[in-house]
């Protein structure tokens, strides 16, 4: 009996986990169908997402591109909505299975909470929703009794690491980072580091906003952030290791000194297709890790004097309640500052220490305080922004 195709909702389709879940469903059409796509800005590549892959509907997020969006698609069945209302009501609708949240930053968390309360199974690619609620939304994919299954491939691999080891206890995680492209720069190199040289990730093909929080590594604090919550883990039994080869994706050690780790070439279709069709492993033609070309592994410490934002990230996580809110709306004014040439590379940093300083702290936060903290907290870094790059200017 040939099994039903899953229905997907892929949140963020045109970004860069997006596009790249479309490959993994233009590669298996007969597991995958895609229900629903939505995107922010990108009108053009959905309008050619949706003539290709022909969804029930199609959402645009910015709803100035709405009549674009529907002039483009007006021939085809294809039901048209826009706003980040439609996005968020979009994933409720009765036939998807699962929804791949591959939006960016704090707008994956309202349709993330929506899809758990709809009974959806998550592919969660937007790590910031467990970052700025990660409380809120283990609680309700607890009481919704929903799956989420990560998309990361640092997650991906402890998950895979995981899988048929029931209830033992995990006694360590050894989260891998490749370092970015200025693991070797001393702080007076970092002051001045550009743009381009940032969005030069050496090993992966991200978007923008990811590669610029690979180099100041703020990803891997939000992925220990992440991690903390997808596996019911301490911020202490986790462990951030440097290892600019990007083959072993993170291991996990047990309680009897075992240590399993997931490894293959960095290529993010992998983990997609592995979240997609769980617990399924479906042939693919991706690049094989070859050994003799990879005879060496190497492995060191993160280098927290240099690259502050890890220890932010370790230190909101302590805190918990709405700092971890506080950090990541922070960090999206301060790469966005950056990526405009208003501030410098480490200067990002200053401005999150500030504002974590600065925005009042919520020890029990609900969804309402979410909202508050994050409106406030962006706020209060782009007031900090804007002082640094004026001071800039007078120098």
């Amino acid at each position: 009996m040939h099994e039903q195709k899953r229905q997907l909702a892929i949140l963020g389709s045109t970004g860069s986990i997006g596009t790249q879940a479309l490959d993994v469903v233009r590669q298996h059409p007969e597991s995958f169908e895609v229900y629903a796509l939505t995107a922010n800005n990108q009108v053009d590549l959905l309008i050619r997402q949706a003539r290709e892959f022909l969804p029930e509907m199609v959402v645009i997020a910015n709803e100035s591109h709405y009549e674009t969006l529907k002039a483009g698609l007006q021939d085809l069945p294809v039901k048209v909505w826009a706003g980040q209302e439609a996005v968020a009501q979009v994933v409720e609708a009765e036939p998807i299975d699962m929804v791949l949240t591959a939006m960016v930053g704090y707008s994956g968390l309202k349709p993330t909470i929506h899809a758990i309360k709809a009974g959806k199974t998550i592919a969660l690619a937007n790590k910031e929703t467990l970052v700025i609620a990660g409380e809120l939304i283990t609680q309700l994919a607890l009481e919704h009794r929903t799956p989420i299954l990560p998309v990361d491939s640092e997650h991906s691999a402890i998950f895979q690491c995981l899988v048929g080891e029931g209830d033992n206890p995990i006694e360590k995680i050894w989260l891998t980072a490749s370092g970015g492209p200025f693991r070797t720069f001393s702080k007076e190199q970092l002051q001045k580091v550009t743009k381009n040289e940032a969005l030069k990730h050496p090993n992966w093909t991200m978007g923008a906003k990811v590669t610029i929080d690979s180099a100041s590594l703020m990803n891997k604090g939000f992925e220990m952030i992440e991690a903390k919550w997808l596996f019911g883990v301490t911020p202490e039994q986790i462990q951030v290791l440097v290892h600019p080869q990007s083959i072993i994706h993170s291991m996990v050690q047990f309680e009897d000194a075992s240590v399993k780790a997931q490894l293959g070439m960095p290529d993010m279709h992998l983990p997609i297709q592995y979240a997609l069709a769980y617990p399924q492993r479906l042939p693919a033609p991706f690049e094989r890790l070859d050994f003799q070309r990879f005879h060496t592994l190497t492995f060191e410490e993160p280098d927290t004097e240099k690259f502050r934002n890890l220890g932010f990230a370790y230190e909101a996580v302590r805190q918990s309640g709405n700092a971890p809110c506080i950090l990541n709306a922070a960090n999206e004014i301060v790469v966005a500052a950056f990526l405009n040439d208003q501030i410098s590379f480490l200067a990002m940093s200053d401005v999150i220490e500030q504002t974590m300083a600065a925005v009042a702290f919520v020890a029990a936060p609900s969804y309402d305080d979410y909202v508050q903290t994050d409106a406030e907290a962006r706020a209060k870094a782009l007031e900090i922004t804007h002082k640094i790059s004026n001071s800039n200017l007078l120098v």
